[in-house]
């Protein structure tokens, strides 16, 4: 059971914590163009590094590169945004997760570009368990079936959305707010805000994407 964790280059207060990762040792760390340098300010040597670097000075990159295990430097000029390039890395290590931060805050084409690689490779890879966390929020999307969803103190609030279709055969258990076999309609905001009473609480569905997005108080 492997987890990589992705730094991208957003704003530095946006970025999730990274002490319960860094105590673990099934844990990667890949850092995306400037999110190299803030894993490495962070006492984090990343397993590996990519993206054009554009962002960095020649003296961060060279600060970075001297830290380095595994560095590949692409052209500006590409398909893919850096960060694609850092989750690719991260998928190529079979990883049971992968948390990648860095992407919120500052501008927001990347943190929708971000969104949407995230719903890609989830449906594209449903075996690996796909986040995007800050300092306060975590996201996933969930495909059709049953998800157990761990109880926890640090993301009280629990918000389901139906992404691209509506979710059929909704049915929440050991939530506040329970419901049996319910739609969640595009636009909806009537699943906003839910709470696990308990340890464990989850959803199941039919057919449809479910955007999750766990939050702090």
């Amino acid at each position: 059971m492997t987890t990589v964790v992705v730094c991208a280059g957003g704003p530095k207060q946006e970025l999730c914590s990274f002490e319960p990762y860094k105590k673990r040792d099934d844990v990667l760390f890949i850092g995306a163009d400037r999110g190299a340098l803030y894993l490495i300010e962070q006492g984090i040597i990343p397993h590996a590094i990519v993206g054009d670097f554009d962002s960095l000075s020649q003296e961060e990159y060279k600060y970075v590169m001297e830290h380095a295990n595994d560095s590949q430097r692409f052209q500006e000029e590409k398909n893919e945004t850096d960060t694609d390039l850092a989750l690719l890395k991260a998928l190529s290590y079979s990883p049971s997760d992968i948390v990648l931060t860095g992407v919120t805050g500052g501008r927001l084409d990347h943190y929708e570009a971000a969104v949407r690689s995230i719903y890609r490779l989830q449906t594209e890879h449903p075996q690996v368990v796909l986040k995007i966390i800050n300092h306060a929020n975590m996201l996933q999307f969930l495909v059709p079936g049953t998800h157990t969803i761990q109880a926890d103190e640090r993301y009280r609030y629990l918000s389901f959305f139906a992404h691209e279709q509506p979710i059929q055969g909704v049915t929440l258990r050991h939530v506040k707010y329970e419901t049996t076999n319910e739609e969640i309609s595009l636009g909806s905001s009537r699943f906003t805000s839910n709470e696990i009473i308990g340890t464990l609480g989850s959803i199941s569905f039919t057919q449809g994407i479910c955007l999750m997005i766990r939050s702090i108080d």
